[in-house]
This record gives C-alpha cells, structure tokens and sequence, in this order.
C-alpha cells in the first residue's frame, strides 16, 4: 500500500502525518510554524519528509495551506498569519527541496474534500462545508468539484454579510458568528479582557448559569443559522456540513438547527439543517491526500 507525508500548515504549528492511500492516518505529529522566512519554512518541511523517508517509501507531498491557493501555479495569494507562503512558488520550492510530487489546496477546501470522500458528505455531489473557528471559512462543492470562482475565493463564507454595515469590517458574518466573535461578545458585557477568555471558558460560564452569556450564546447561534439560511437559498445544496473546534460539542448543530426552523415561513419553505463534521483536527490532513490523489 503506497504511503505519504501530509502535512496542514496553521499560524503557530503545522501538523503533519504518514497516511495510506485509504486516508488512514499511520503516525502522526506537529512542529512549530517558522512563517516569517520562506527559506526556513521550507526547510521545517523537508526535515518533516525527511523523517518519514528513513522507514518509509514515500510516494508524494499532499499539502493544505491557508489563503487563496491556485493549486495549478503553486502560488499561493491573499493573506494568512503565515507571511511568508504568500508570494513565492511554493510548490516548486518543496519540489525541489523534497524531491517528491506536490499537491497544494486551501485548508477549508481540504475540509470539504475530506467529507466528501470519507466523511458525512460521501455520494453527495453537490454540498456545502462551513468551517468556524478564528473566523468562517468553507467550500462549495458542485458536481464533485470545489467551486474556487474567477479569484480563488469561492466558499469565502466569512465575508457575506449578515447585517447593515457601513465598514466592510462591520457585521460579516465572520465577525459577528464566529468562535472569536462569540467571544469578543462575551467580553463586552461581562468588560472581560477578550486575552483572557475562550470557547470552552464562555460555555463554561454558560453552564453554570450566567443568565448573559446564556442569551450571547443564544443570539449567536442564531446569526450562524442566518448565514447558513442564506447560503441555502443561494446555492441550494443536497447537504450542508459544518466543522471547526466549536463543533466538538454534542448540541452545537442541535441548536443551529433549532434556530433554522425559527426562519422557516409561508415564504421561506424550505427545511434547512446542518450537519456535524466526522472529522476535525484531521480533516485537512485527509482532504490534503485527496486532493493529491484524485483532482
């Protein structure tokens, strides 16, 4: 059975693995991200494939990055908190250090591939997959291929906006319904540093009956089921999947769909509901092999 690296490049760590060709992850592991010099970032992955090549035979480098990758150049556009990867090739660059085949995609687009190939979308063609965390990110898969539109940035979820705005950075939907917006939610009425809160410490507070950040939490599943409303109606998707750290939660997509069934009317008929990830933390290192494997 042919064998890989995998490798999912993130702000502070790139996790990385030794995967069959099934999508079974072998062995596994991260290092920290080096991403303010591409010289050493490059490097940090060829001692990664180094290591792997000592007791393996290693068919090929499958790799998931932040930011809009056109994955037919190797270039890699927009901006991530990975400064460096913005700009050079970097898939000749790992070519070249690795001496292995490279495949490159963007990380929500690997998300969605996983899913689709492994995950709660297989046999579907025709999906969505929202990932929320720092902000909303995803993809739109149509006829079993990713829809990357004219700028790479198809299933930029986090940019629609949800409410009136007058700034472009007011009231997206990554800025009023992510993990890091809940938050910064929670902070303002509880005059919380935001440094010092997180997730896990918000539904904590929840949990032991703070009335205020029950009715923050409340209000925020909500703005979360209108952008998934919105992008129902807009696309009209066999299924929508949604992942990211917050969806370890046993009644996360319980209550995003309770508030869907709010926004169903005389006018508005459709029954809309979303589904919880199989994968999580892994579900870039799979999509990232799929993508090498077969687009």
């Amino acid at each position: 059975m042919n064998k890989y690296v995998v490798i999912d490049v993130g702000g502070s760590s790139i996790k990385h693995c030794l995967m069959n060709n099934e999508g079974i992850i072998l062995e596994k592991g991260n290092i920290k991200t080096k991403g303010e010099d591409i010289n050493l970032f490059i490097e940090s992955i060829g001692e990664i494939v180094d290591f792997y090549k000592e007791k393996n035979e290693i068919k090929g480098l499958a790799c998931s990055f932040p930011g809009a990758v056109n994955v037919k150049t190797g270039v890699i556009g927009g901006g991530s908190a990975v400064p460096c990867i913005h700009g050079p090739n970097i898939k000749e660059l790992l070519e070249r250090r690795c001496n292995l085949k490279v495949s490159l995609e963007n990380d929500a687009n690997c998300a969605g591939l996983a899913e689709g190939w492994i995950g709660v979308a297989k046999g579907i063609s025709n999906y969505a997959c929202i990932v929320v965390g720092t902000g909303i990110g995803g993809c739109i898969v149509v006829n079993n291929t990713i829809l990357r539109g004219k700028h790479l940035h198809g299933g930029e979820f986090g940019y629609m906006f949800t409410r009136d705005s007058i700034k472009n950075t007011d009231n997206t939907w990554s800025t009023i319904a992510s993990t890091n917006a809940l938050v910064n939610r929670v902070s303002k009425v509880k005059n919380i540093c935001k440094e010092k809160l997180n997730g896990e410490m918000v539904f904590k507070m929840a949990n032991e009956g703070d009335e205020e950040i029950i009715k923050e939490i409340d209000n925020w599943y909500m703005d979360l089921a209108r952008g998934i409303f919105n992008i129902q109606y807009i696309i009209d998707p066999e299924k929508i999947v949604i992942g990211g750290a917050i969806s370890k939660r046993e009644d996360f997509t319980d209550k995003i769909n309770e508030k869907l069934k709010l926004l169903k009317d005389n006018c508005a008929t459709l029954d809309i509901s979303v589904e919880k990830c199989k994968f999580n933390n892994d579900s870039n290192l799979i999509g990232a092999l799929y993508n090498f494997l077969y687009v």
